[in-house]
């Protein structure tokens, strides 16, 4: 049987991308039912300086609506994956919500916000993961398992 240091990824590793994964999918599923529009995911793993593994942006037409997608938000990651955000700020004046689940960090606009703040120009290092596809992370090696012959059987 292969070890763990011969090559293959810790299980720890394994849970908490198959985590990230869901909670990506969930979040920019929840987004789309209230036609939340311009999705980016940013993958920003590999900055340093990143507050966060990942950053969903979108934005809304209407303060209702930036409220509308950051309320379904909350509740739809709450009732499919049990999680609550760790905080989440802006929900009094609704132009820019912020909700953070600390490896995923969501950032719901205001079109005329999002175009002043520029936050995916500031994050520009970061790999923008295409929508259109389906929400997955890179997967790690399957784990390898050795089968032993049976000295009795024919």
């Amino acid at each position: 049987m292969a070890s763990r240091s011969e090559g293959t990824v810790p299980a720890k590793k394994i849970s908490r991308l198959t985590k990230n994964s869901k909670i990506l999918k969930v979040i920019t599923s929840a987004i789309q039912d209230r036609k939340g529009e311009h999705i980016v995911l940013l993958d920003l793993r590999k900055i340093s300086e990143a507050v966060s593994d990942f950053f969903i942006v979108c934005e809304a037409t209407s303060t209702v609506q930036v409220k509308a997608i950051a309320d379904w938000v909350e509740v739809k990651v709450k009732k499919e994956l049990g999680e609550l955000p760790y905080r989440h700020e802006g929900q009094q004046a609704s132009q820019w919500i912020l909700i953070d689940y600390v490896n995923v960090v969501v950032h719901v606009f205001l079109s005329e916000t999002r175009k002043f703040y520029k936050l995916e120009d500031m994050w520009n290092d970061g790999v923008e993961i295409d929508l259109e596809e389906p929400v997955s992370l890179p997967q790690p090696p399957a784990f390898t398992s050795i089968k032993k012959k049976n000295k009795h059987s024919s």
